[in-house]
């Protein structure tokens, strides 16, 4: 596995990076698959090291991982609409450069936890907010999504303070994944804690709900009594960490994303 950093965009004197985690060698030669996450931080602060674990993972697995940088409050002043226009912009990054990356352009996932949760399946789900100048002719739809504890309605109430406050009601409605969801999108795996305050539980299944009944795959994971953030790398001994892994793991070998591991015979 090596580990490189890439400037997928550029805004005035901003670069963000993709940390990249690229596996030794490709199976069978053959183009593998992709998946970028996306830190959480209320949209207002986070770091990519959050997920380079996961990437790490992956990596080993077979998978091109990115774990992409992008704009926040606290660093660049911007409200969560720039925060989903950056995601779509790795995504298309990613699919733009897939041929010499040694990936696959139609088998990119987007990831993420909390905000960044909620930037990958804006990625996913809702049109728009592109960056302008860039190439609409090249997809920034991923393929798949896994999502841990997302944001996917930002119109509930928010404590003051919070990064939404900047946006209008209509601006929060239109980047909520819950209220964009239709027949044909990717498909979705959600690890959710039951006893998340920030993200309610009943919220995500809901949003499973719809998802499915618009004919779309959508498997939401509970995880009994586990708080907001209980995904993370060094969180509860590990335990909920691996889980998770394993059950991603499982939920992209299904889609052909990854191959089985030889042990599953």
């Amino acid at each position: 596995m090596s580990q490189t950093e890439i400037v997928y965009k550029s805004i005035g004197d901003v670069d963000l990076l993709l940390h990249a985690f690229r596996p030794e060698a490709q199976q069978g030669g053959r183009p593998s698959s992709a998946i970028v996450f996306f830190f959480g931080g209320g949209w207002v602060g986070g770091n990519p090291e959050q997920f380079f674990p996961q990437c790490e993972h992956f990596a080993a697995r077979g998978i091109c991982a990115f774990s992409a940088e992008y704009r926040v409050r606290d660093r660049h002043g911007v409200t969560p609409i720039a925060c989903v226009a950056d995601g779509k912009s790795a995504v298309r990054w990613i699919r733009t450069h897939a041929q010499e990356l040694g990936v696959d352009a139609g088998r990119i996932a987007a990831s993420g936890g909390s905000a960044g949760g909620h930037v990958a399946a804006c990625c996913g789900v809702i049109g728009g907010f592109e960056e302008p100048g860039e190439d609409p002719s090249i997809s920034s739809r991923p393929d798949a999504l896994v999502l841990f504890n997302p944001g996917l309605d930002l119109t509930r109430a928010k404590p003051k303070g919070h990064a939404t406050d900047a946006l209008t009601m209509e601006e929060r409605e239109a980047i909520s994944p819950m209220l964009h969801v239709e027949a044909g999108l990717p498909p979705t795996i959600i690890f959710h804690g039951t006893e998340d305050k920030l993200v309610p539980f009943g919220t995500i299944e809901r949003y499973a709900r719809l998802a499915t009944d618009a004919g779309n795959r959508c498997e939401l994971i509970p995880f009994e009594g586990r708080e907001h953030g209980f995904f993370n790398y060094g969180r509860h001994g590990n335990e909920p960490y691996t889980q998770t892994l394993e059950k991603a793991d499982r939920f992209l070998t299904a889609l052909g994303f990854l191959a089985k591991p030889q042990s599953a015979g």
